[in-house]
């Protein structure tokens, strides 16, 4: 097993010996806003890189910073007025982990300090005006997961040849995320021989109910499309599809320890410790218009093979040697 970090070093300006922005100090210690989509309790992991992260800038939870925690439970809906309460409590720096999250932030504030995770286009959902130069007080990290769709539903097919009918699941209500990984499915699905389909689900019980209406469809796969939803929903979706008999391919490593049977990507826990650095950096004086958004450049092939053996698949030589980790 083998961690692979994949993202450079940020070419960001020299750091300005100045006393941190009043922002957010009721007390002598700045606040740190985290603006979450999915509950914050269901992503621990990536909590802990972005401690991690803080951490290497020098900042430590409760000793020289706080952090005001604010999660929309997988409600989009309730993201502007979450947006506007930190803004309310000026905080020194708003981090913003989703794509919803991010432009509820973007739309509150121009002059608070965001930083943001995303795996939708951050130019073209509105985020950045450009990559290198995102501008004004919006920088962060794109790791690229609906761009890779095309790729990943390539490799799932190559584990399951025998696959041609493919469910793919995606949450509506997250357009940034949603309508990419629908035009990329579907545009690779011709060269592929593959007969794609999509499920909507924004709810617990959706999930179920495409679940329910998957199986009528006769499906031979699943494709969990990446969305924050579906991380915190992890669990349920999983098992759902495990009690089809129905291989699954999450988008994150964290859905392939769960049981999914593979996924294709990169580590989203080190986009959330380099996130941690960016928020550091800031808060010892750094514009964040002249911090570049950060993309991968490491990329993950993730196999669980207890899921394959308990679903009668066996993994071609080709697709071991390749595999960078394996559950097992």
């Amino acid at each position: 097993m083998r961690r692979r970090d994949f993202f450079g070093v940020a070419a960001g300006g020299a750091v300005v010996a100045l006393p941190i922005s009043a922002r957010g100090q009721r007390s002598s210690k700045p606040e740190i806003g985290f603006l979450s989509f999915p509950p914050v309790a269901m992503r621990p992991h990536f909590l802990a890189a972005f401690r991690k992260g803080l951490g290497t800038m020098g900042f430590v939870e409760g000793e020289n910073i706080t952090i005001a925690f604010r999660s929309a439970d997988g409600r989009a809906e309730r993201l502007p007025q979450l947006a506007a309460d930190l803004v309310s409590r000026q905080v020194a720096v708003i981090f913003a982990p989703t794509p919803p999250s991010a432009l509820a932030a973007k739309a509150a504030t121009q002059t608070i300090p965001v930083v943001f995770t995303s795996g939708a286009d951050p130019v073209r959902i509105g985020l950045v005006t450009s990559l290198n130069r995102p501008g004004k007080n919006i920088t962060g990290f794109y790791f690229l997961l609906s761009e890779l769709v095309a790729k990943r539903l390539a490799l799932f097919h190559e584990l399951l040849p025998g696959a041609k009918r493919v469910a793919v699941i995606v949450n509506p209500k997250n357009a940034s995320d949603a309508q990419p990984t629908v035009r990329h499915a579907t545009a690779a699905a011709p060269a592929l021989g593959l007969d794609i389909e999509i499920f909507n689900a924004s709810t617990g019980a959706e999930i179920e109910a495409a679940m329910a209406a998957i199986a009528r469809w006769r499906a031979d796969a699943l494709f969990i499309g990446p969305d924050p939803f579906f991380g915190g929903k992890a669990m349920q979706s999983v098992i759902a599809a495990a009690r089809q008999s129905l291989p699954t391919s999450g988008f994150n490593r964290a859905l392939v320890e769960a049981g999914c049977l593979m996924t294709y990507g990169p580590d989203l826990s080190d986009s959330y410790r380099q996130a941690g650095t960016y928020v550091g950096r800031i808060l010892k004086g750094e514009k964040p218009g002249d911090l570049p958004v950060q993309q991968p450049t490491k990329f993950e092939l993730v196999i669980n093979l207890k899921t394959a053996k308990a679903l009668g698949k066996r993994v071609s030589e080709s697709l071991l040697l390749r595999a960078d980790q394996f559950v097992d």
